[in-house]
C-alpha cells in the first residue's frame, strides 16, 4: 500500500515535469553547457597572445629573432608597424596585447659579436596574460641568445672575450605591478551591471502575471511603453548605484585607478544597460513563471561570464570559442570599462565596442519592445 502511493506521488511528479517541456530542457542543457565552457573556456594556458612589430632594423638577424617568436605558440605576430606611435595605438585599442621594438643596428652589433637590447612593451591591464607574456618573451629571448651564443663560439676559440649577445628588456604599461585588483574591479562592475539589471528585470514582468496583476495595469490608461520603463527604471537606477559603490570601494580602498572621464564611464555604462535589460525583457516574454524566467536568464548569464572575458582570457580559449564571445554584450563593455579605468585612452580607440553595444542595444529593446505589446494585448 505504501508502495503503490510512493509510486503514485514520483508518477504524478513525473507527469508534472513532461508538462513543462521547455523547463525540462532548461534543466537538461544547462548542464551540457557548464561542462564545455568550464571544460573548454576555464583556463589561464595563454596561447597565440597578439604581438605588434616595430623593426627598424629589418635585417637578417632581426627577422631570425622574429622566427624565434614567431616558432614559440606564445605569441601570434598580428601587426608590422613603423613607429612607436602606432604600436602604443594598437595596445591601447586591445588589438595587440604585446609590442617588440627592435633598434635600428641590431643586426650589425649581432653579426659584430657584440651585444643587442629589444623592448617588449606589456598590456598590464590584464596580469593574467601580461605574466604569462613577461614570462614567454624572457624565455624566449633566453632561448634565442643561447643559439646566437653556441654560434659565436663554433667561430671563435676565445670564449671567455664573448658576451650575452641579446639582452630582452620589458615595460609593463597601465599596471607596472600586475595587480590583480586592477583587473577583477572594473569587471565586477561590468557583471554587477549586467547580472542585476538582466535578472531583476526578468523576473519583475512574470512576477507581475504570476500574481494576476498584469491584467489589473492593462486596463489602466497606462501605456505600454510607460508600464515597461516603470518596471526597469528603479532596478536600472540600483545597477548605478551598486556600481558607484564598487567603484568607490575599488578605488579608494584597493586603488583602482580611474585614469578616463567618469561622465564617458556613465554614459557608456548606461549604453550597456540597454542590451542587459534588452535581456531581461526578452526572457520575461519567453517565461510563464519567474522560475522559467531565471532559467532563461542563466542561460545567457552562464556563457557571458565564461566567454566574456572575466575571469579567464580569451587568448586561452579555442578559436570557435572566442568566435562565439563576439555574440555576448558583455564582452565589448569589459573591454570599454577596463580601458577607460586603466588607460585613459581616446573614445577612437574602443570605437569598434560602443558600435557593437549600439548595435546589441537597439536591436535587443526592438525585440524585446515588440514581443511585449504582443503580450500585452
Amino acid at each position: 500500500m505504501i508502495n503503490s502511493r510512493l509510486t503514485s506521488l514520483i508518477r504524478k511528479e513525473f507527469i508534472q515535469i513532461l508538462r513543462d517541456p521547455r523547463t525540462l530542457a532548461l534543466v537538461l542543457i544547462i548542464p551540457v553547457m557548464q561542462l564545455f565552457l568550464l571544460g573548454y573556456a576555464a583556463t589561464n594556458d595563454v596561447r597565440n597572445v597578439p604581438l605588434v612589430v616595430y623593426d627598424q632594423d629589418r635585417g637578417p638577424a632581426a627577422r631570425e629573432l622574429l622566427n624565434a617568436y614567431r616558432a614559440a605558440d606564445y605569441f601570434q605576430i598580428a601587426y608590422d608597424v613603423d613607429s612607436e606611435e602606432q604600436l602604443g595605438d594598437l595596445i591601447d585599442a586591445g588589438d595587440a596585447r604585446v609590442g617588440l621594438i627592435i633598434p635600428p643596428g641590431y643586426t650589425d652589433q649581432i653579426k659584430s659579436n657584440g651585444s643587442a637590447a629589444v623592448m617588449f612593451v606589456l598590456d598590464g591591464s590584464d596580469p593574467t596574460v601580461a605574466s604569462t607574456a613577461l614570462s614567454a618573451a624572457q624565455m624566449i629571448g633566453q632561448q634565442h641568445a643561447t643559439q646566437i651564443l653556441a654560434q659565436r663560439l663554433e667561430r671563435s676559440a676565445q670564449a671567455g672575450e664573448l658576451q650575452q649577445p641579446l639582452e630582452v628588456h620589458t615595460r609593463i604599461w597601465y599596471n607596472p605591478d600586475l595587480i590583480s585588483a586592477y583587473f577583477m574591479i572594473p569587471g565586477v562592475i561590468a557583471m554587477i551591471l549586467f547580472f542585476l539589471t538582466t535578472i531583476l528585470t526578468a523576473t519583475a514582468v512574470v512576477r507581475e502575471r504570476e500574481r494576476g496583476t498584469i491584467e489589473q495595469l492593462i486596463v489602466t490608461p497606462i501605456r505600454p511603453w510607460e508600464l515597461v520603463v516603470g518596471k526597469i527604471l528603479p532596478y536600472v537606477i540600483l545597477a548605478f548605484l551598486n556600481m558607484f559603490e564598487v567603484l568607490a570601494i575599488g578605488h579608494f580602498w584597493f586603488g583602482v585607478p580611474i585614469r578616463g572621464n567618469i561622465f564617458l564611464i556613465l554614459g557608456l555604462s548606461g549604453l550597456f544597460l540597454l542590451t542587459s535589460l534588452g535581456i531581461g525583457l526578452l526572457a520575461s516574454t519567453i517565461a510563464n513563471t519567474q522560475q522559467e524566467a531565471m532559467l532563461v536568464v542563466w542561460m545567457t548569464l552562464l556563457p557571458a561570464l565564461f566567454l566574456s572575458g572575466f575571469f579567464f582570457p580569451l587568448e586561452a580559449m579555442p578559436k570557435i570559442l572566442q568566435w562565439v564571445s563576439y555574440f555576448f554584450p558583455l564582452r565589448y563593455y569589459l573591454v570599454i570599462i577596463r580601458s577607460l579605468l586603466l588607460k585613459d585612452i581616446h573614445v577612437s580607440a574602443i570605437r569598434t565596442e560602443i558600435i557593437a553595444l549600439v548595435i546589441f542595444g537597439v536591436v535587443l529593446m526592438t525585440l524585446a519592445s515588440l514581443r511585449i505589446r504582443k503580450r500585452l494585448d
